[in-house]
C-alpha cells in the first residue's frame, strides 16, 4: 500500500490535527498553505517503559486466569497430584528458558515487534506475514476472549456465591472490560502502565493471600492430599500435551515486553534483568500456589470446582473469601491490559513494514498512542468472546501460538550462525533454545494427533496466511481504482481519529 508522503497532505493534517487546531477562534480549519508552523513535541511513541514498568508489563500479564483456571486442565490431563506438579515445575523451567532466548533476541535485534519482527529478520517476510496473520485474526482475539472471560466469572461470583452465574451476565460484563481497556490503551501509555504497576501488585497479593494459608496448611501437618501423589489415572500420550498447554498458558506472558522493545529505556540492561526478575518471582509463585491448593483441596474437588481460588478461599479464611474474586478478577483485567498495550505494538510494526494496512501505524497527534493498532482488535475479539467455549479457546490458540515462538526460538540459532558478529550484549547457551524449540514443535505435533479437531482448525487457518501473503503484499498490479479507494479510506480514518505517521517517518 502506498504510503501517505506527500508533504501537502502531511502538512495538512498536522496542522488540523495537532493540539489548539481543533478550535481555532474563528471555527475554521486551517488552510494547508496558512504557512503556520508545526507545535513543538514530535508524533512519535516515546521511551516510558523502565525496568520496574518492564517487570509490571510481564509480571501483570503472566499472572492472570491460568493460576486460577488451569490447575484443572492439568490435574485432568495428568491424572495425579504428583504429576499435576511436576507439569507446573517443568513448564516453569521451559517458560524461563524460552524467556532468556527473547531476553537474547531482544539486546539484539532492537526493534519492537516480538515475534513478528524476529520471523522477519531470520526467516523473511512471508512467515512474519503468516504469523501476524494468525496473531490478528485467531491468536490474539482468543487469548483477549478467554482471559476476558475469566474476568467477567470472577468479577461476578461475588455476588452469585449461592448459584450458577448466567453465561450471559458473565459475557456482557466481559464486553464491557474489553471496551474499558482498549479505551485506556487509546488515551495514555502513562496512564496504562501506571496501572499496570498497581494491577501487578494485587496479583501479587492474590498469591500470597493463597500461599500463606497453605503454608500454613502445611505446617499444621496437612499432608493427606500429597499421600501416594503419584497414584491415580496414568497420564496418556493423549492428555500430556494439553496438560503442557495448560501449563504453558499460564506462564505466557514472558515475551510481551519484547513487542515493545523500541519504547523501552535502556534495553540492553532492562529487558534481560525485567525478563529474570519476572520469571524467578512467577515460577515460585505457582508452584507454591499449586502446593497450597493441594493442602486443602482434593484432587476430585478440585476438578469438579468452577473457580479454584474462591473454593480454597471459602475453606480456609470464611467471609473473607468474598475479596479472593475482585483480586483475580484484577488480575484478569492486568493481563486483558497489558497484552492489549504489547500486541497493539507488533500490529503496529507490520503494518510499519508494510504487511498491514497503512492506518495501523499512525498514532494520535495528542495522546501518542498507536490508536488504530489498539482498537482493531475490539470487533474480533467480540465475535470470539460470543462464539466459543473457554478450554476449547484455550487450546485452539495455543496450536498457533507455540508453533510461532518455537520457530522464533529456532531463528535465534539460524541467526547464530548466519550473522555471527552481529552484537549480542547478552547471549544464553547453545542448548537452551534448542530444548525449547525441540519442545514447542513437539507439543505441537503431539497435538495435530491428540486433539486433531482444534489443532486442525488452527493449523487450516493458519495456512490461509500464505495466499493471504501473496494476494495483499507480493500482487502489486492492484487496479487503480482499488488503490485510490484505500487512499481515500486511510486519509478519512486519519481525520476520524486524528492520526498521523510517526514525524520521524516522514522526515526520514
Amino acid at each position: 500500500m502506498e504510503r501517505l508522503q506527500h508533504e501537502g497532505v502531511y502538512n495538512y493534517l498536522i496542522k488540523l490535527l495537532k493540539p489548539g487546531k481543533m478550535g481555532q477562534a474563528n471555527g475554521r480549519l486551517p488552510s494547508m498553505d496558512s504557512g503556520q508552523p508545526a507545535p513543538e513535541g514530535k508524533v512519535v511513541l516515546k521511551k516510558k517503559v523502565t525496568l520496574l514498568r518492564g517487570i509490571s508489563i510481564i509480571i501483570g500479564t503472566i499472572i492472570g486466569a491460568g493460576i486460577f483456571i488451569s490447575p484443572k486442565g492439568i490435574l485432568k490431563n495428568t491424572g495425579s497430584v504428583g504429576m499435576s506438579l511436576t507439569v507446573w515445575t517443568v513448564c516453569g523451567i521451559l517458560s524461563l528458558f524460552g524467556a532468556l532466548c527473547y531476553a537474547e533476541l531482544g539486546t539484539c535485534i532492537k526493534k519492537s515487534g516480538g515475534h513478528y519482527t524476529y520471523i522477519l529478520e531470520a526467516f523473511g517476510p512471508l512467515p512474519a506475514f503468516v504469523r501476524v496473520w494468525v496473531e490478528l485474526l485467531v491468536i490474539r482475539p482468543a487469548a483477549t476472549a478467554v482471559i476476558s472471560l475469566a474476568f467477567g466469572r470472577y468479577i461476578l461470583e461475588p455476588f452469585f456465591m449461592q448459584c450458577e452465574i448466567p453465561e450471559l451476565a458473565i459475557k456482557l460484563i466481559t464486553a464491557v472490560g474489553i471496551t474499558l481497556v482498549m479505551v485506556l490503551n487509546s488515551t495514555s501509555v502513562s496512564w496504562s502502565a501506571r496501572i499496570q504497576i498497581f494491577l501487578t501488585f494485587c496479583k501479587l497479593v492474590a498469591i500470597l493471600i493463597i500461599v500463606v494459608p497453605g503454608v500454613i496448611q502445611l505446617i499444621k501437618g496437612e499432608t493427606q492430599h500429597f499421600k501416594n501423589a503419584f497414584a491415580g489415572n496414568d497420564a496418556s500420550v493423549m492428555g500430556l500435551p494439553l496438560a503442557f498447554y495448560s501449563g504453558m498458558y499460564a506462564y505466557s506472558g514472558w515475551f510481551y515486553l519484547n513487542f515493545v522493545t523500541e519504547e523501552v529505556e535502556n534495553p540492553e540492561k532492562n529487558i534481560p534483568l525485567a525478563i529474570c526478575i519476572s520469571m524467578i518471582i512467577v515460577t515460585v509463585g505457582y508452584v507454591l500456589t499449586n502446593v497450597a491448593y493441594f493442602t486443602t483441596i482434593s484432587a476430585g474437588e478440585l476438578l469438579l470446582s468452577k473457580a479454584v481460588a474462591v473454593t480454597f478461599a471459602e475453606r480456609l479464611m470464611g467471609n473473607f473469601s468474598l475479596a479472593v474474586p475482585v483480586f483475580v478478577a484484577l488480575s484478569c483485567f492486568g493481563s486483558m491490559n497489558g497484552g492489549t498495550f504489547a500486541v497493539s505494538r507488533m500490529f503496529f510494526v507490520a503494518s510499519r513494514e508494510g504487511h498491514l494496512p497503512e492506518i495501523l501505524s499512525m498514532i494520535h497527534v495528542r495522546k501518542h498512542t498507536p490508536l488504530p493498532a489498539v482498537i482493531v482488535l475490539h470487533p474480533l475479539t467480540m465475535i470470539m468472546l460470543f462464539n466459543g467455549d473457554l478450554y476449547s479457546l484455550l487450546n485452539f490458540l495455543s496450536f498457533a501460538r507455540w508453533l510461532f515462538i518455537g520457530l522464533v526460538v529456532a531463528g535465534l540459532i539460524y541467526l547464530r550462525y548466519k550473522h555471527p558478529d552481529m552484537p549480542r550484549p547478552f547471549k544464553v547457551p547453545l542448548f537452551i533454545p534448542a530444548l525449547f524449540s525441540f519442545t514447542c514443535l513437539f507439543m505441537v505435533a503431539l497435538s495435530l494427533y491428540s486433539d486433531p479437531v482444534n489443532t486442525g482448525i488452527g493449523f487450516a487457518i493458519t495456512l490461509t496466511g500464505v495466499p493471504a501473503y501473496y494476494l495483499f503484499i507480493v500482487w502489486d498490479k492492484k487496479p487503480k481504482w482499488f488503490r485510490k479507494l484505500l487512499d481515500k479510506v486511510t486519509v478519512t480514518l486519519q481525520i476520524l481519529l486524528e492520526v498521523i505517521p510517526p514525524e520521524e517517518d516522514q522526515k526520514s
